[in-house]
């Protein structure tokens, strides 16, 4: 349709000082369970405002290896959404326990907290909430549940490192919260997850679990317990450093393209943008995600995505609910029309274009194309 270059759907911020970090590390030899890695932990803590941090191979590592360590299994069911990346999920069901779905707030798309307590059986035992797209969730009434029903609560942050509800920021509700860093997110380290608590002993047995359970001792032939390798290699802890020493700036400028996106899609009656941040919240936007109003069907949400590929802009669904996922259905027996809202917001949803260079020419494109889009399918 056009020669114009085209927009990506994202694209990761690096620079020289991230090259130069990573030389370092290549030149030092040190490549796995190295310097970088405390160092990477020790500045994650410290931002998340937490006590201990456990640096891993991907978020959804992080997610397991938790699952894993407080002791979640067979027989216990933990509360969570369907509107999610499907690896929220997974992380229950590698352990033998059952996810249990609860509907999502029209709104915000976190899990609502009525339907979460709606959810509850005796057989609960833990609650997954996700911070989705970086907006933290109503995290005071959940932990208010969990602590009348006796749940862990098991915080997915992994899109909204830099978030903050009041003076908490994301990953510091739960019994622990996990970042992720793959190159979509606010900041990246390639591939890479770390797990952030105030627990000192869950820490400990972390550690121990992610590289083949061995002990604190460091005995490389030595191992206390089943593990698994999600080690995270010194060559990512440095450059996520780096990444992490500019977070600000990147929340800054990911701020300027939502507002950018927010005038530039003003004029379309036919979208929804994101509802901005309430008085006591900050978001570190992950993904610009819009919806066409509700009513609207599906076909023509695809037909749209499909239009804007075409004139070479980058865009997708976001996300396609988890409870309507083949081996989902087939393993727990869910259907559709199970989750309403979670599936109207699922049929209607187009991710644009989102990272920190975009530029202003460039969200004009993107309205351009879209409201081209929004003709071509009426």
């Amino acid at each position: 349709m056009t020669n114009r270059k085209a927009i990506p759907l994202a694209s990761p911020d690096l620079g020289q000082e991230e090259i130069d970090a990573v030389v370092r590390v290549l030149e030092s030899r040190h490549l796995s369970l190295g310097p970088e890695l405390p160092a990477f932990e020790e500045d994650i803590a410290r931002y998340a405002g937490r006590e201990h941090a456990v640096a891993v191979s991907s978020g959804t590592g992080g997610l397991h290896l938790l699952v894993h360590a407080l002791g979640l299994g067979p027989g216990d069911e933990v509360i969570t959404t369907p509107f999610s990346f499907i690896a929220s999920s997974n992380c229950i069901l590698f352990e033998g326990a059952t996810p249990v779905f609860a509907d999502i707030d029209p709104i915000t798309w976190d899990l609502d907290p009525a339907a979460a307590e709606a959810a509850l059986t005796p057989r609960s035992r833990g609650l997954l909430p996700v911070h989705v797209f970086g907006r933290v969730c109503p995290m005071p009434q959940y932990l208010e549940l969990a602590r009348r029903r006796d749940l862990v609560v098991i915080e997915d942050s992994c899109e909204a490192l830099g978030s903050r509800l009041g003076e908490h920021m994301a990953g510091s509700f739960g019994r622990a919260g996990v970042f992720a860093f793959y190159p979509n997110k606010q900041i990246t380290t390639g591939e890479g997850g770390i797990v952030v608590t105030d627990d000192g002993d869950l820490a400990e047995r972390l550690r121990s679990l992610r590289n083949q359970g061995r002990g604190p001792d460091g005995s490389w032939l030595g191992h206390e317990r089943l593990g698994w390798n999600y080690r995270i290699p010194d060559i990512l802890c440095a450059l996520g450093r780096v990444q992490l020493s500019r977070l600000e700036s990147f929340i800054a400028a990911r701020q300027r393209v939502f507002e950018l996106y927010t005038n530039a899609l003003s004029q379309f009656e036919e979208i929804v943008i994101p509802a901005p941040p309430a008085a006591d919240q900050r978001v570190s936007w992950f993904v610009f995600v819009v919806s066409l109003r509700e009513g609207e069907p599906r076909a023509r949400r695809d037909a749209i995505l499909e239009e804007l590929q075409r004139r070479g802009i980058g865009c997708r669904n976001y996300f396609f609910p988890i409870h309507l996922q083949p081996f989902y259905q087939e393993r727990l027996g869910l259907r559709e029309g199970m989750f309403p809202v979670t599936e109207s917001v699922a049929s209607r949803t187009l991710a644009l274009p989102f990272f920190n260079q975009l530029g202003e020419a460039e969200i004009d494109r993107v309205a351009l194309a879209l409201g081209e889009a929004l003709d071509a399918t009426r």
